[in-house]
């Protein structure tokens, strides 16, 4: 083999070696690698933000109000505008390799806004992993997804954390949360809600 040849073979195996590689250690890495988030409920969900603040100065507002050592001598109001569960379901094993543990429930909000909220959750983590409110109340395969609705990216595979739901979104036909890996269509953890 002449110096030629043996140099475009080794200039070759580097050209394809390398994209190999990393989609090697995009499809593995999650294998080994955990990301863990903790989302607090949001207290100021139902508050109503005044007009010189914002979202996130109001939510930062309340949690310092919230672990303050005043002590106040007058009961609280019980608040009827307070976050109602709307449903919930146990997140449960999709197979042998693809395990999840934790608890999914939707609330409705005082403004009527709707969240679904993962707590004590932990998944086997994937690449691209999605969260999808699906009709069917116990898919067991991808088949069993259709007319699902994406909540979007799964942000952590450890933790508490929460999807905000379509306003115009008609709960009723959805009766189960799927983590759900978007690019092998493969089913990580169910949980049926009701």
């Amino acid at each position: 083999m002449s110096l030629i040849t043996k140099r475009n073979v080794g200039i070759g195996a580097v050209v394809l070696g390398i994209p190999a590689l990393i989609l090697g250690w995009w499809l593995i890495s999650p294998l080994f690698l955990d990301t863990e988030v903790n989302e607090a409920f949001p207290l100021s969900a139902s508050a109503q933000v005044p007009d010189d603040m914002t979202q996130d100065e109001v939510e930062e507002e309340m949690a310092s109000t919230a672990t303050s050592e005043v002590i106040s001598e007058e009961p609280m109001p019980v608040d009827a505008g307070a976050p109602a569960v709307v449903t919930t379901g146990t997140f449960r094993d999709a197979d042998e390799f693809h395990m999840g543990s934790g608890i999914a429930t939707v609330y409705e909000l005082e403004d009527g806004s709707r969240i679904l909220r993962l707590s004590e959750f932990e998944v086997t983590n994937g690449p691209d992993l999605h969260v999808l409110l699906v009709p069917n109340a116990d898919p067991t395969g991808r088949e069993d997804v259709e007319g699902y609705v994406d909540l979007g990216s799964l942000k952590g595979n450890i933790g508490d954390q929460n999807y905000e739901i379509p306003d115009d979104l008609d709960l009723s036909g959805f009766n189960s949360v799927v983590i759900y890996c978007q690019p092998f269509h493969v089913l990580f953890s169910v949980a049926s809600l009701g």
